[in-house]
């Protein structure tokens, strides 16, 4: 499977499927009432969406890597708060083990992208091999030893 942008990442495809029933059972009473638990978890899991997002924007495996550690920290903390909401009775034993499930499926596809990343050479920024190659042809006309490549010199005594 081809990863072309930060959703096509199974990590965060789970993350969204489970912000998504987070804000689902958080939008009602009881946790509804409970504003800044609400603010807490909704932010957690948003963390680790947008984490996931900015790192997969970085260029070398290494930066990627850093920002799926802080999205597997968020994941954990929004572990938690479903810990929190199941013990102050905001959702139900059922729901809860649902949504547990889903955040450690998100944060198993998140260890193993760390642990694939580790492994990843970093390409080589804004070029190609062959390119390159091919701008010392001599016959190439971007190739700046190419005489055909060089401008004529204006002859400031010689305005003709």
């Amino acid at each position: 499977m081809k990863i072309e942008r930060f959703e096509d990442l199974i990590v965060w495809q789970l993350s969204d499927q489970l912000q998504k029933e987070i804000f689902e059972f958080t939008s009602h009473p009881p946790a509804s009432r409970d504003f800044k638990y609400c603010d807490q978890i909704r932010d957690s899991i948003r963390s680790a969406k947008r984490n996931a997002a900015e790192g997969f924007g970085r260029y070398y495996p290494k930066e990627f890597a850093r920002f799926l550690r802080i999205t597997e920290g968020s994941l954990q903390e929004t572990k938690n708060h479903l810990q929190d909401g199941l013990k102050q009775q905001y959702l139900s034993a059922e729901c809860h083990e649902r949504l547990k499930r889903l955040c450690l499926r998100a944060m198993k596809a998140n260890v193993r992208l760390i642990a694939y990343l580790r492994t990843a050479k970093a390409p080589e920024p804004f070029s190609n091999r062959k390119n390159r190659k091919n701008r010392k042809n001599p016959e190439n006309p971007e190739n700046p030893e190419n005489p055909e490549h060089l401008e004529p010199l204006e002859n400031p005594e010689n305005p003709n």
